[in-house]
């Protein structure tokens, strides 16, 4: 099953949660109606009335306030996490890595995501500390694939070889790349919602406990305190049908995505002992505390669907596991049983590879670092998104639909990025002023020397540093442009609300010093806007289901491909070709644009509407596109296609991620 396919499925089980939801709706609607019901014929015992009749809209009072309950706290709980990933791991307890830390555990985490953020070709998420955790657990969280963030523990980091880790990360970019994240982080709030009255029950048994103990006016009924506390102890009993039907829902949803996660891991990186390693670690430090991946937050039981090991003790095992027995998941690994393995902290001298893997920050670029090879990369990007058709390493792709290439083989030669470039995009500041770099353009002087006077009244401060950085991108291979802007996302997303808009605002003047949006300066600006626009990391929703709907926008995407990859006597028929092998969606040749009939303002509106595609329909989008460039495309059309992509939020197909194979950050 592919990326899409897990999308489409990941909003099918979207589609059960919220029948699950209902039914958790109604249950706990009925039980808090016949609870009152009886509470009330209670009360008027008690106060001797001996009439059992029920006020007029009784029933429909108690509906209403408890249908506002569960809506509310679901609504407040989905409003706090509308900033995605970041919101859910400063709900676990983790703290943000700065891009340039120093800390050898820390920086050897943050290459790691580097290396596979690079060989999946998207955004290099940002990356979360969980610093009172001592066991070994970790989780990814966004709502789509560019603006994700993985959050280890403490444990994870002292607990773990760099494979291990590896294999850690491997697992989390699997939830990445398969669509559980946005599932994740709606289950969040559908739980916080069904689970409120259980806390307000609570709450009232307190209230009543505290502040209690007068009796009501008629001196035969019971006091204050004992009715706030049966009516608060009946709330949270009923609130614990909330809790089962949660339970009940992240039991269903989530066990399956682990065995998938498990076996991606060792596909991504090539090494079960990566992941394997990790679990078996898990294993052994369960035998000494009872659960190795124990998260001691308070959050814990609402995040545990999230993690890679149970969060609990109590959900280990059972109908209402989170996880798969941890036996199962090694079982299915290795193919047989494996011993477990100790979890205790690596010793100094077992982090050396950590500080071979500094990448030229070990005691500064300067002398006596010692960068990383390549030979510690052995992350393949044809391995992550097989549905497009290509084989690698013997992983035959699950899409039929999808056209079929030769193999495709990475070259020996590797592409370097220069140190000051990586050490700039790990930089917030920095980060900002490679970014004006990559837009300058010294082949027009004129517009070159406009730029030059808006960076020096814009950011007078930088432009040093801005000219410094374009001598290095004009000596790197033009194919790394957006590699080197998806090293920077983490820095960049350190900017302030402000700060992101003086930047977008400043690209936008670069862009349009002469007066006119080349291709190379669109891609560019679609990726930054795309990902750091205020309204970057929200949920988006799918509004049109198929490309039959946007059929204007289609025939433009795939003209502007044919033009960009063909001469204008031969673009005409590499669009008819590409339309030629969708005759349903009823494309004309009289709907192709010329290179200059496309209009990049467009092409903007369109990538804005296709977003909104339904998962399932994506795939042909960038079928279509690769069909229109007869899979050989150029530096421009692998940078086309990726912009499109991060328009998507899909994965990057393997013939643009092949050229981006064993880059060794120097």
């Amino acid at each position: 099953m592919n990326f899409f396919e897990h999308q489409a499925q990941a909003h099918r089980e979207s589609k059960k949660l919220l029948f699950l939801f209902l039914l958790a709706v109604i249950a706990i609607v009925l039980a808090v109606n016949g609870t009152l019901a009886l509470l009330w014929i209670w009360m008027k015992g008690q106060y001797g009335t001996g009439i059992y009749t029920y006020p007029r809209g009784f029933f429909l009072t108690n509906t209403a306030v408890t249908l506002l309950f569960i809506g509310g706290g679901m609504l407040f709980e989905m409003s706090r996490l509308k900033d995605g990933g970041d919101a859910v791991a400063r709900m676990a307890g983790g703290r943000l890595v700065q891009p340039d830390s120093r800390d050898i555990q820390e920086r050897r985490l943050l290459n790691i995501v580097e290396e596979m953020a690079l060989a999946a070709g998207m955004a290099c998420p940002r990356v979360y500390v969980m610093d009172e955790e001592d066991a070994i657990n970790a989780f990814a969280a966004g709502y789509h694939q560019n603006e994700a963030v993985v959050a280890v523990t403490r444990g994870t980091l002292s607990r773990l070889s760099r494979d291990e880790l590896q294999g850690v990360i491997a697992h989390e970019f699997s939830h990445i790349l398969n669509g559980d994240m946005r599932m994740n982080i709606k289950l969040i709030g559908v739980l916080f919602g069904i689970q409120m009255l259980a806390g307000f029950g609570q709450h009232m048994m307190e209230w009543g406990a505290r502040f209690g103990g007068g009796r009501s006016r008629d001196e035969k009924g019971p006091s204050i305190q004992l009715v706030l506390f049966v009516f608060g102890f009946a709330l949270f009993v009923i609130g614990y049908i909330g809790i089962f039907f949660g339970r009940l829902i992240k039991s269903a949803v989530s066990r399956q995505r682990e065995f998938l996660a498990d076996a991606s891991a060792v596909q991504f990186t090539r090494n079960p002992d990566g992941i394997g390693g990790a679990l078996r670690k898990i294993g052994g430090l369960t035998r000494s505390n009872k659960c190795g991946s124990r998260i001691k937050n308070p959050n814990a039981e609402q995040l545990s669907h999230m993690f890679l090991g149970a969060a609990r003790p109590n959900l280990l095992s059972g109908l209402f596991a989170t996880h798969p027995p941890l036996s199962e998941r090694l079982q299915r690994l290795y193919g047989r049983n494996v011993e477990l393995l100790d979890a205790s902290e690596l010793p100094p001298e077992m982090e050396l590879d950590a500080q071979s893997a500094m990448m030229g920050f070990a005691g500064g670029a300067g002398a006596g670092s010692t960068p990383s090879s390549s030979a510690s990369l052995t992350l393949s990007p044809l391995a992550f998104h097989p549905e497009f058709g290509y084989q690698a390493s013997g992983i035959t792709s699950a899409a039929n639909d999808l056209p079929q290439s030769p193999v495709v083989k990475p070259t020996e030669s590797t592409v370097k990025i220069p140190t000051e470039i990586v050490q700039a995009a790990r930089d917030s500041k920095a980060a900002s002023a490679l970014v004006y770099a990559l837009l300058l353009d010294r082949k027009d002087p004129a517009s070159f020397q406009i730029q030059l006077s808006i960076l020096r009244q814009a950011v007078a401060q930088q432009c040093a540093l801005v000219s410094l950085l374009h001598e290095a991108t004009e000596k790197m291979a033009g194919s790394m442009r957006l590699p080197v802007l998806d090293l920077a996302m983490p820095a960049l997303k350190l900017l302030d609300s402000d700060q992101r808009q003086q930047l977008l605002g400043i690209s936008a003047r670069l862009i349009a010093a002469d007066q006119k949006v080349s291709q190379a300066e669109f891609v560019l600006q679609t990726v930054l806007q795309r990902r750091l626009s205020p309204h970057a990391g929200r949920d988006v929703g799918v509004k049109y289901q198929g490309l039959i709907h946007l059929q204007k926008e289609t025939a433009l995407l795939i003209s502007l491909m044919a033009t960009t990859e063909f001469s204008a006597e031969l673009a005409p028929q590499a669009f008819m070709k590409s339309v030629n092998s969708m005759p349903e969606l009823g494309l004309q040749a009289t709907q192709f644009s010329t290179r200059d009939q496309v209009d990049f303002f467009e092409v903007k509106q369109a990538l804005d509407k296709f977003q909104q595609l339904a998962p399932l329909a994506k795939p042909f989008l960038i079928r279509l596109m690769l069909k229109a460039s007869d899979l050989t495309l150029s530096a421009d059309g692998a940078d086309l296609l990726r912009s499109v992509c991060a328009a998507l939020d899909a994965p990057v197909p393997d013939i643009v991620s092949a050229s981006y194979t064993d880059l060794p950050l120097h």
